[in-house]
């Protein structure tokens, strides 16, 4: 599978006003569905034609909602069509109104929290008059860089046999993640991400993890896409610990090992020199924080084999 060439400079713009558009799709999940541990319930998936929410349930039945970035359009389907708001330059404001408007019409007058979480300045969606442009091929590069990262997630999540996440996909903060756990409590996490209710960050990392991801770009920061892996808590000695590939950095700001989504790019073989970066880190994290990896991992997953007792 082909890894697109993504930038800060050609494709920030477009990804920043999907960053913004993926919000509402997951306001909706958190508004709908119980909460289920972590915030699992709220977060997006990565499939063939986009994102899309896992199904919700409304006063007027089952649908989902979904940003197509093949047919670039906002899509709500349930069991009797498929509604669509076409995704073009556009505010907002103009988005929210449209998508609001759209699920009333489909018997689903839900409320959201009006304001974009993790993101700052954090702009009412209906006061984001912005102009905000949109190029359909940076939609489809975004969509090529996520789909081949959650490939590749995928395979590194199957080599583990204790509690994992779903590979999937934050709104928030834009960006795809699988996390393991060691299987004990955290301590009480501090809080402080802007725009982010403490509570929901402190059940968020109820427990020990070591996370991994592939932030893309978004909006209110900027920057060329990475991936990056980090635990919590930090155990001693994990900033400075070897990983690999050789270009991969521990960045004292975010806290975290990062590596330029270019590096995996331009490799001679990028899954495997990703699975590198994936590995040695959660290993590190592991290793330091005295895991019982024995009991945690397995071999790789393959297709149409159970794994081995």
């Amino acid at each position: 599978m082909n890894w697109p060439q993504l930038s800060e400079a050609r494709d920030g713009p477009t990804i920043a006003a999907l960053h913004l558009y993926s919000q509402i799709l997951g306001k909706a999940a958190v508004a709908l569905l119980p909460w289920r541990n972590h915030g699992w319930h709220v977060t997006l998936r990565v499939h063939p034609r986009g994102l899309r929410t896992e199904p919700l349930y409304g006063a007027g039945g089952p649908f989902e909602l979904g940003l197509d970035l093949v047919g670039h359009e906002f899509t709500f389907a349930d069991g009797n069509a498929v509604r669509r708001v076409p995704l073009g330059p556009m505010s907002v404001a103009q988005f929210h109104g449209e998508v609001m408007a759209l699920l009333e019409g489909a018997g689903h007058k839900v409320r959201i929290h009006p304001a974009p979480n993790e993101i700052d300045p954090a702009i009412p969606f209906v006061d984001d008059q912005l102009p905000r442009p949109y190029d359909r091929d940076s939609a489809e590069r975004l969509l090529g860089a996520l789909a081949a990262a959650d490939r590749v997630f995928r395979l590194f999540r199957s080599s583990f046999l204790g509690k994992a996440s779903p590979v999937h996909f934050f709104w928030g903060s834009f960006d795809l993640a699988v996390t393991r756990f060691s299987g004990r409590p955290a301590p009480l996490h501090p809080g402080g991400i802007p725009y982010l209710p403490d509570d929901v960050t402190r059940e968020a990392y109820s427990h020990e993890v070591s996370s991994a991801g592939f932030w893309p770009g978004g909006a209110g920061g900027g920057g060329d896409p990475f991936f990056y892996s980090y635990a919590y808590p930090s155990p001693e000695g994990f900033g400075s610990a070897p990983v690999e590939p050789e270009v991969a950095r521990f960045d004292e700001t975010l806290g975290e090992f990062v590596l330029p989504y270019e590096a995996i790019r331009c490799a001679e073989d990028p899954d495997s020199t990703l699975l590198r970066f994936l590995e040695s880190t959660y290993r590190a994290a592991a290793d330091l924080a005295r895991w019982d990896r024995t009991a945690l991992e397995c071999a790789p997953g393959m297709p149409g084999v159970p794994r081995r007792l």
